[in-house]
């Protein structure tokens, strides 16, 4: 099965000068363990970043640090760029062991990380002002959404439990099951005043949000 990466470039309205960077920044570990695209990932997460807390101190001068960093993590975390990456529908450019069976569903970190490092790519390939162009255009909706954006439950909890105790919050990994590729986590969080509050997800992280959830809905702070 070959992939036609041109009809990616058509999406992004650029034309790269190095294909095989394009290419490497959408080959995942599973398909080459030396060529893939770990190191580009890196850097196109730290390339969005810049371009993101760059924008939103444009848009918000005069906001507090706080909000802006809640902002700018609603703006950049996996689930935002799984989103650009599906509607950048780059399961279909994507290099891994099953790359033959389209059939197979990627794991959503897979495309959320193949999106960074396109974005890395972009970078390497173009300079900073065209993968800023870019980046703005692709996020254009969610930097829009950007004034609404909401705490997310486990800095909710953090922030409950800080002014109440003076305390974090206790996170408690409880296990780590299932294949590499479909891991499933337990993690249990409390507060001094309550028992601990179990919740599953995807990744460690998910999974603490997912607790914390589950603990603010019983302290009826949700």
């Amino acid at each position: 099965m070959k992939i036609d990466y041109h009809i990616l470039e058509k999406k992004i309205k650029i034309n790269f000068k190095n294909k095989d960077l394009l290419i490497r920044s959408l080959t995942h570990k599973s398909f080459d363990k030396e060529n893939n695209n770990e190191k580009i990932e890196f850097l196109g997460d730290r390339v969005l970043g810049l371009v993101m807390a760059k924008k939103l101190l444009e848009i918000y001068p005069y906001e507090k640090e706080g909000i802006l960093d809640k902002k700018f993590a609603a703006l950049v975390n996996k689930k935002t760029c799984l989103q650009i990456a599906n509607k950048l529908e780059l399961q279909k450019f994507i290099l891994t062991l099953n790359f033959n069976n389209k059939k197979d569903t990627l794991e959503e970190k897979v495309l959320a990380d193949s999106c960074e490092a396109l974005i890395g790519s972009i970078y390497l390939d173009k300079g900073f002002a065209v993968v800023e162009k870019i980046i703005l255009d692709l996020w254009s909706s969610h930097i829009k959404d950007s004034i609404n954006t909401q705490i997310d439950a486990k800095t909710k909890l953090q922030e409950y439990s800080l002014k109440k105790f003076k305390r974090l919050p206790i996170y408690k990994l409880i296990s780590n099951t299932g294949p590499k590729h479909k891991p499933l986590f337990k993690v249990a969080v409390k507060l001094i005043d309550t028992k601990f509050y179990v919740a599953n997800g995807k990744s460690k992280k998910d999974a603490e949000q997912n607790a914390a959830i589950l603990c603010l809905k019983n302290i009826k702070k949700i």
